[in-house]
């Protein structure tokens, strides 16, 4: 069965339209520990990783949390690596959705990405189903200024520690024309008190 979304399924309107600074996070204690994984880790994880596209064929990545399918944000479980790291990565991510004052949220996908020098994310749109209504946001854990993150064909740069939601269903690419790594933490965030959208129904159940 086609992986895209049918038609009528419309993205959640909360989210925006280009990027949204929500402003400056402590990384320091996460930022300390990435940096001291192991080639190892890295290359384990990268290889047993559940979001395999081919836009991320030059990024690495370490899963903490992931949906359950790609066509439901509302179904999701924690990976094997969560429970030693929730300590470090609770407090950042609890700092960089503040602004959005959700009494009750979930964060359905939490990760590390890693993009060596001279890297690049091809121009994408996340087209599953299941990324249409969380937010989708960044925090910069180690980077540099010739890291551009572009939306719709607009070029931006993220800070160290700056928490950014990004406009994952515009054409978004990134390229890293420095000299050395880029590593974001990346996550999905939604409001449990949000009315599901209408189209719901249209979606098969999580893992079809």
């Amino acid at each position: 069965m086609n992986a895209q979304a049918p038609p009528s399924v419309h993205p959640n309107p909360r989210k925006t339209s280009s990027i949204r600074r929500l402003g400056q996070v402590d990384i320091a204690a996460l930022r300390e520990a990435v940096l001291a994984i192991p080639e190892a880790v890295w290359d384990a994880e990268n290889a047993g990783k559940p979001n395999r596209f081919d836009a991320l064929d030059s990024t690495r990545h370490i899963v903490f949390r992931f949906v359950d399918g790609f066509r439901d944000w509302r179904g999701s479980h924690d990976r094997p690596l969560w429970a030693d790291w929730r300590h470090l990565l609770e407090p950042v991510l609890a700092q960089a959705v503040a602004p959005y004052g959700y009494a009750r949220a979930d964060f359905p996908r939490v990760m590390l990405a890693r993009m060596a020098p001279g890297g690049v994310i091809k121009p994408h749109r996340d087209a599953n189903p299941a990324a249409k209504w969380p937010h989708k946001i960044h925090v910069p854990l180690l980077t540099h200024e010739r890291v551009v993150f572009y939306v719709d064909g607009i070029g931006y740069h993220f800070a160290e520690g700056e928490a950014v939601e990004v406009n994952n269903m515009g054409v978004h690419a990134v390229q890293n024309a420095g000299d050395g790594d880029r590593i974001h933490l990346i996550f999905e965030y939604y409001d449990l008190d949000q009315p599901d959208p209408d189209w719901v129904h249209l979606i098969e159940s999580p893992g079809a």
